[in-house]
């Protein structure tokens, strides 16, 4: 599902990094080799029915490649 972020994400911090992935080979083939990270922090995100709520966001990132694949995990107001 895909939906905009609406202000920064705060409270950031990295739950996995490398192995401990359990995406790791679907990443490297999808986007290629790179210092993958699991992030999760918490942003303002827009709905598809237009409502904005506060939530918190997981995604996967990599130094070169950027921020990939925002999950909404739970909603938090």
């Amino acid at each position: 599902m895909y939906f905009p972020l609406v202000g920064p994400i705060t409270d950031v911090e990295t739950i996995a990094t490398g192995s401990g992935i359990r995406e790791l080979a679907r990443l490297r083939r999808r986007y290629g080799r790179a210092r993958w990270r699991k992030r999760k922090g918490i942003a303002q995100v827009e709905l598809p029915d237009g409502v904005i709520r506060v939530a918190e966001v997981h995604w996967y990132e990599a130094t070169g490649v950027g921020q990939r694949e925002f999950k909404i995990k739970r909603y938090l107001d």
